[in-house]
């Protein structure tokens, strides 16, 4: 895989730390960029042009909505993908409103963010989380 840009924005370092780490260890060439809230996420978005931006739905300073709204207008060649603690299915019709070609509960992010990253940078969508990839406001079936 070419050189890819990703810009990581979530409030709490530590997460960002774990989405770097998996990042790194699983792609070869990847230049990632942090940012702790909502203004400096699209801020970086207009300055850098990600490929990819890893977008929380917990910012600080701007919510999540108007965050990701403000970088598909500023970069709108950047692809987002929305972090959550939360598998809301109406966080779910939220993100596909703007524009998003995914969403990635944290709490499985070990499991399903290379799979989304992957997805959402070949334009397809990922919806991770418990929700069907068929039927993303439905759970799978058991």
């Amino acid at each position: 895989m070419a050189s890819v840009r990703i810009l990581i924005a979530d409030g709490s370092r530590a997460w960002r730390q774990a989405f770097c780490s998996i990042l790194r260890e699983y792609l070869e060439s990847v230049v990632i960029c942090e940012s702790s809230d909502g203004l400096e996420a699209v801020r970086k978005s207009e300055e850098l042009q990600p490929d990819l931006v890893l977008l929380d739905i917990g910012l600080p300073n701007l919510n999540w909505l108007e965050a990701a709204r403000q970088i598909r207008k500023l970069a709108p060649g950047s692809r987002i993908l929305f972090l959550s603690s939360y598998d809301w299915p109406e966080l779910l019709h939220k993100a596909i409103s703007i524009g998003a070609l995914g969403l990635v509960s944290k709490s499985e992010a070990a499991r399903d963010l290379l799979p989304a990253v992957s997805a959402v940078l070949r334009d397809e969508k990922y919806f991770g989380g418990g929700f069907s990839p068929l039927d993303p406001t439905k759970p799978p079936h058991n």
